[in-house]
């Protein structure tokens, strides 16, 4: 489907060939050759906008080149069918526009009369206004506002057949700066916008950027006030007639996730899951969980291992564990399944869990100190003296592995672990554990 508007493509062409000096018959063929046929409206269109928004956007020179392209690609196609006549006319009507530019599209609307446009055509917009003569009387260049109008059919006083009301009140949608006053001419910025290999006389400070700025973004239709159109009543229902039912559906729609999904992929893996979370696996076994976890990474989220089962996989298989652990840790739930290993019981294979991931992945510091903590007060309140001599020197050297392998700062533990060491510095590895913090002070 085509743009409403123009593109900044055919903006940078259109303002080639209106800055190009050249015959102007040749500006339009070359508009005809760089355009297509069915852009001509929307291209002219916003011409046409420009011209009538403000005399000063462009030159004279580039203003009756304009003028030329919207009556030549029409010059076929007489008033009604060149949509643009009514703005040819009014701008040769015009007694606020120069007298160079009113005789030039005089010129232009009598071709049909005369053939003094055919001359006019051959030489360039510059030439045309260098050449022109302001003394001429003014019978011998202009034509009467009235005989135009009748010779392309034209008159004011009554509506265009092609216009609606709601066109008539629309407000343009390109209107002046208030800030600027009339006819103080502002020095625009620059922006190329010519082809390479085109020459022409677009230069420093020129307005054209601003110009093609505006075309760009330029749309042809204007802000119209709402047509608003009440919905008609319905009619009365007769008695010979059936009538429309409105049935309520609000049925929910109930997915199934099963549907199309590979039954056999993976269910290998389930049952050996499933297996895991209840006892120790075979090392054959264990190594096939995996190597298809590793062949398959989205196979960890069709598993069966849910964050309530983690604590029965971790202290019956924990190289399972870790290795489901290291799948989900892009995943939303990572963090269920980390609150529900830092709850858990103290054990061995707890332990041996969260060193193997903070070895080969960054876990998030809240949940190493977390972890360390909830080991202490495991610590602290067992009542077993050989169970609890055991988890100390189990915590003591999970600590002193973290700290040398720079996995957590001690600085932000210092406290508690100094107390803990104080507290069992009866145990060897407690102590061995304070000797290191003492190091590190």
């Amino acid at each position: 489907m085509k743009p409403n508007k123009i593109t900044f493509k055919e903006t940078q062409a259109l303002m080639a060939l209106l800055s190009v000096e050249k015959p102007l018959n040749e500006i339009v063929s070359d508009f005809i050759a760089t355009f297509q046929e069915d852009r001509y409206l929307v291209i002219c269109g916003a011409l046409a906008i420009m011209l009538e928004f403000d005399k000063k956007l462009f030159p004279a020179d580039q203003r009756l080149i304009a003028f030329t392209i919207l009556h030549q690609i029409y010059s076929s196609q007489q008033s009604p069918s060149n949509p643009f006549i009514s703005i040819l006319i009014d701008a040769a009507c015009n007694d606020t526009s120069e007298k160079m530019e009113r005789a030039f599209v005089h010129q232009l609307l009598t071709s049909i009369t005369t053939n003094n446009n055919k001359e006019v055509l051959k030489q360039s917009a510059v030439d045309f206004i260098k050449s022109f003569d302001p003394a001429s009387p003014d019978e011998r260049v202009y034509m009467q506002c009235e005989q135009l109008q009748k010779l392309y059919y034209y008159d004011k006083k009554l509506a265009d057949p092609k216009k609606f009301a709601f066109k008539d009140s629309a407000v343009n949608n390109v209107i002046p700066d208030p800030d600027i006053p009339s006819g103080y001419d502002v020095d625009l910025p620059e922006l190329d916008v010519t082809p390479p290999g085109v020459k022409t006389r677009i230069g420093a400070g020129d307005r054209g950027g601003a110009v093609a700025g505006i075309l760009s973004n330029l749309s042809l239709k204007g802000l119209e006030p709402p047509w608003i159109r009440p919905i008609p009543p319905m009619l009365p229902i007769q008695d010979n007639e059936l009538m429309w039912l409105h049935p309520d559906n609000t049925h929910d729609l109930l997915w199934d996730h099963t549907m199309c999904a590979d039954s056999s992929k993976g269910a290998a893996v389930r049952d050996l899951m499933a297996s895991a979370m209840k006892g120790p696996l075979a090392p054959a076994q264990q190594q096939q969980v995996l190597l298809e976890l590793a062949s398959d990474p989205k196979l960890v989220y069709h598993c069966g291992l849910a964050p309530r089962r983690l604590p029965e996989l971790v202290e019956n298989n924990p190289l399972i564990a870790v290795e489901v652990l290291i799948k989900l840790m892009n995943s939303p739930e990572i963090t269920d399944y980390f609150t529900v290993l830092v709850n858990m019981d103290m054990s061995l294979h707890s332990m041996e869990v969260v060193n193997r991931l903070t070895t080969v992945t960054d876990l998030p510091t809240e949940f190493v100190h977390m972890y360390i903590t909830n080991c202490i007060s495991s610590c602290e309140n067992i009542k077993d003296k050989y169970m609890q001599n055991r988890l100390v020197r189990l915590v003591c050297v999970f600590l002193q592995s973290l700290i040398r392998n720079r996995i957590i700062n001690v600085q932000d533990l210092f406290i508690e672990v100094q107390a803990f060491c104080i507290e069992f510095s009866r145990i060897r590895e407690a102590a061995g554990l304070f000797r290191l913090l003492k190091t590190l002070e």
